[in-house]
């Protein structure tokens, strides 16, 4: 299906054709139409399928069509650098209209809190923005939203993951009780149909593959040891020189500095970095501007960038070590084969990760091939998957089972000690 079966404005279309946009995607060929009907939608779709531009044309086709008074739509996002993506999509996709947005997030400087201030009040039209920071500026009472038509809430299971539903909740006060709510998340958890049934009206509920990767990924995993995945990373770049872009993913901050200058040493001359959340937000920016440009070619990364960043042209990610969530593992995939292009995925697995990557088997519903060990990097941890056996349930006697034992006694009290003070 393509963009003008929408019969979207054809100042949308000519941006979407300046965009390379040609062919709709699942999420967006199935979600769209709803949208466009004023309805709201609960759809569940994993990375790289085009969620963003599955509500962002819906909300620039009504106000193309019914103009924009002040702030009439509000998008919600878990991290910074999401809310920086949509908006620069944002800016795509409204180019040919007089649509303007902010995206408002923490972690910057005085300047940067004045420009979100003034873009609240003097009406922004599309707000996009992390829930910590909008609470800060609704609490100093300039916010005004009584002309909000749409609200979006983006990657709303990493919202509850990250803690942030009473920040939604208390964020809901703040917005029209008649508006067009649109929520996307990549995985359908009872906690997201909970959150849906209280901020949803009758929604249309859309799900495309649920929390597995795209087919253009290959994926595969080495056995192997703390001390040897150092070693194993090398060996895998040099097995791929012709790589422009490789993504590593650890699942904490301290590793990434080590990580990276053990790359240094064994690769000379090879253009890598890293990066967390505990980096500045201009530094972050700078980083990803170098990654994106293929100027960096190995960018070391938490979870941070799991999620949101459209990188293009990635070719290899590697799990350094295996995510603690399943679906994380998924989201880290995702930064690979995105529009349907080809990725690899390889995931270090040591011996103590074996339960987490049989989860994560089980959600994507296959087996990913273990591939041998170079032998200069010694002997693999084996991969064994041992079955937890059910717990069985402690009884201890018939209508007393809070007691350690059964049957009769006497209960034990301990003798009071005399004064022996005169």
């Amino acid at each position: 299906m393509t963009f003008d079966e929408f019969n979207i404005d054809e100042t949308l279309l000519d941006a979407i054709s300046y965009m390379h946009c040609e062919k709709a995607s699942p999420i967006q060929e199935k979600a769209i139409p709803v949208a466009l009907e004023g309805r709201d939608v609960l759809a569940c779709a994993q990375t790289g399928t085009g969620k963003t531009a599955t509500f962002l044309l819906p909300i620039l086709q009504d106000l193309v069509k019914n103009g924009a008074h002040g702030t009439t739509s509000l998008v919600i996002v878990p991290t910074r650098e999401l809310a920086i993506q949509i908006d620069q999509e944002l800016q795509g996709f409204s180019y040919f209209t007089n649509t303007n947005s902010k995206a408002v997030y923490g972690g910057d400087k005085g300047k940067d809190w004045d420009e979100q201030k003034k873009a609240f009040t003097e009406g922004t039209n599309v707000i996009i923005a992390t829930p910590g920071r909008l609470i800060a500026h609704l609490r100093l009472g300039y916010v005004n939203f009584r002309h909000l038509r749409h609200l979006v809430l983006d990657e709303a299971d990493r919202m509850l993951d990250m803690g942030f539903i009473d920040d939604i909740r208390q964020i809901l006060s703040y917005v029209p009780a008649k508006r067009q709510t649109m929520m996307f998340s990549a995985t359908m958890a009872p906690e997201i149909q909970k959150l849906a049934k209280t901020i949803l009206n009758n929604p249309e509920t859309i799900q495309i593959a649920i929390a597995k990767p795209a087919e253009g990924v290959t994926q595969s995993a080495y056995m192997a040891h703390p001390h040897q995945k150092i070693g194993l990373i090398t060996h895998i770049l040099a097995q791929h020189p012709d790589f422009e872009s490789v993504l590593i993913f650890t699942s904490t901050k301290k590793n990434i500095s080590s990580i990276v200058s053990a790359i240094k040493r064994a690769i000379r001359g090879i253009q890598v970095e890293g990066i967390s959340s505990d980096f500045e937000q201009n530094d972050r920016e700078e980083v990803l501007l170098r990654f994106r440009a293929k100027q960096t070619k190995v960018l070391v990364a938490t979870d941070v960038l799991s999620r949101g960043i459209d990188i293009k042209g990635i070719n290899l990610v590697i799990n350094f070590d295996v995510p603690r969530d399943a679906a994380d593992y998924v989201h880290r995939v995702g930064r690979t084969a995105r529009a349907d292009a080809k990725g690899e995925a390889i995931t270090f697995i040591s011996e103590s990760d074996i339960p987490r990557f049989v989860r994560i088997e089980t959600l994507i519903e296959r087996s990913v091939d273990k591939l041998p060990l170079p032998p200069e990097l010694g002997e693999a941890p084996e991969w064994k998957v041992v079955e937890r056996k059910p717990r069985k349930k402690k009884f201890y006697g018939k209508g007393n089972r809070n007691k350690k034992s059964s049957g009769n006694h006497k209960p034990f009290f301990r003798k009071k000690k005399q004064n022996t003070e005169k």
